[in-house]
């Protein structure tokens, strides 16, 4: 890839699962990466590999719940490399649990990192995409955005939310300039379960993931999308194991 034709790309949640894959797959293919999550001694590794591997990353620790704390984000990309063409939102957190058992925290959790944390990206991304004349951004949902389960009541809702957003932002920007992307895998292999504290909903999400996608082909998505050519906006993916039905 030339370097004009390099990307510059913020992607958060970027420590794990889909957002690391991601990370190393849009630097292979010679894109500029900045990384944001809380967890910064992941995000260190990950960049030390990228980079020891010739690619272009870097890194700030980042809370997306917080408005401020993204726009910092946002701000230190552009600092760091000139300009930001994509921010894919990523972090997000799946506590599920039954309604019944009024994991009110979880809710509320779920809710400030998957529906806040994608808009606090948004409007911090667009303003800086639309000052510049372009670019793109990508929200990752989930195929809960599509469909709701026992235990995942609360997790669907704020996919179904970043559904709506990404839907709308689209249709709000259909002058060409700011591309959007809604990606919804199904069941991929992360540390997403590892935030399910109820019991029943951690022992049925066993059998679930039974058949799960690998990181890397949700980023094999994203790159997808990115890698369009101007004028073509790939709006929605779903991306399912091909062994599962849900």
């Amino acid at each position: 890839m030339t370097e004009a034709a390099a990307k510059v790309v913020a992607i958060t949640g970027a420590s794990s699962g889909i957002g690391e894959a991601t990370a190393r797959r849009l630097a292979d293919d010679g894109h500029h990466v900045f990384l944001g999550a809380r967890r910064t001694d992941r995000l260190d590794a990950l960049v030390r590999g990228i980079t020891a591997h010739g690619g272009s990353a870097a890194f700030r620790a980042l809370d997306v719940t917080s408005a401020a704390d993204v726009h910092a984000f946002v701000a230190a990309a552009r600092e760091r490399f000139g300009r930001l063409d994509v921010l894919v939102n990523n972090a997000g957190v799946m506590p599920l649990s039954p309604l019944a058992a009024l994991r009110v925290d979880e809710w509320d959790r779920t809710l400030d990192v998957n529906v806040r944390g994608v808009l606090h990206g948004i409007a911090a991304a667009l303003p800086v995409m639309r000052a510049q004349g372009g670019g793109h951004l990508v929200n990752v949902a989930s195929v809960g955005a599509y469909e709701v389960s026992p235990t995942a009541a609360v997790y669907c809702a704020s996919k179904f939310a970043v559904r709506a957003v990404s839907e709308g932002l689209r249709q709000e920007c259909a002058d060409g300039r700011i591309r959007v992307t809604l990606v919804s895998p199904g069941v991929t292999e992360s540390e997403l379960a590892d935030s399910i504290g109820d019991p029943t909903a951690r022992e049925a999400m066993k059998a679930y993931r039974a058949v799960a996608l690998p990181a890397a082909a949700v980023a094999d998505g994203i790159a997808y999308a990115v890698s369009r050519p101007a004028g073509v906006d790939v709006n929605e993916l779903v991306i399912r194991p091909a062994a599962s039905a849900q």
